[in-house]
């Protein structure tokens, strides 16, 4: 159910966890088919920027082929958000009363072995993963305005030097903001970190990959910020 993209520049590794609002046929949420367009559904324009991007750099990547409202493929498999039971304060009703385990066999191992067998195979020496964020959440809360947010935990080593360029061209960018990578970092933590490969989680705000023409500007944004952070790397 996961896309792969196979790209032929071994160097980079693209992630897009929330990359589809597919909800499978024998699934039931039991939720208006427009929450399915929202936030709480997709990553708004994440999958399309991956998927330019991958085009751009020539750079394997893989996307999850499931809505987050069926199971959360960001989360540890023990974490008690994996199959969400609301969000944003819409609720699900069709998740209060499943069997966890099942979803996390049909759709969370599969997605991670795929970036496990990726990763063995062809040992990236960078990994970025691809997110958006809304720019308000309707519970409430302050605005978002940044234009983009850098996620990291432990290892900046890729982090610090991406939030440094990106503040250099004019854009307004988050350190571990709109949330930390140091709470919420499940798929690098388990795939980059714990193989040493630097990586960033790269959140751009969704009004801002809604169309085509800002699809391009951030596939543009990001090819750039992937030389400058392999020339940093390689120093």
């Amino acid at each position: 159910m996961s896309e792969v993209i196979p790209g032929n520049t071994a160097d980079v590794l693209l992630l897009c966890d929330h990359a589809s609002n597919h909800v499978p046929g024998d699934v039931d949420l039991g939720i208006e088919a427009r929450l399915l367009d929202l936030h709480i559904a997709i990553d708004i324009g994440a999958g399309p920027v991956t998927r330019a991007l991958a085009k751009r750099l020539d750079a394997p990547a893989i996307l999850g082929g499931v809505s987050r409202l069926v199971l959360d493929l960001h989360r540890e498999p023990d974490h008690p958000n994996l199959v969400p039971k609301s969000s944003d304060g819409h609720a699900i009703p069709g998740n209060l009363e499943i069997e966890p385990q099942e979803r996390l066999n049909r759709f969370h191992i599969p997605y991670h072995r795929l970036i496990e067998d990726r990763i063995r195979a062809h040992r990236p020496s960078l990994i970025l993963s691809i997110h958006s964020f809304t720019p308000f959440l309707e519970q409430g809360g302050a605005p978002r305005p940044w234009h983009a947010g850098i996620l990291y935990n432990a290892d900046e080593s890729a982090a610090r030097p991406a939030i440094d360029w990106l503040r250099a061209q004019g854009v307004e960018t988050g350190d571990n903001e709109p949330y930390s990578g140091k709470l919420l970092n499940a798929t690098l933590n388990r795939h980059a970190e714990a193989n040493g490969i630097p990586s960033i989680g790269i959140e751009i705000r969704n009004d801002l990959i809604r169309d085509e023409a800002g699809v391009q500007r951030w596939t543009d944004i990001l090819a750039r910020l992937t030389d400058h952070l392999r020339n940093h790397l390689a120093r």
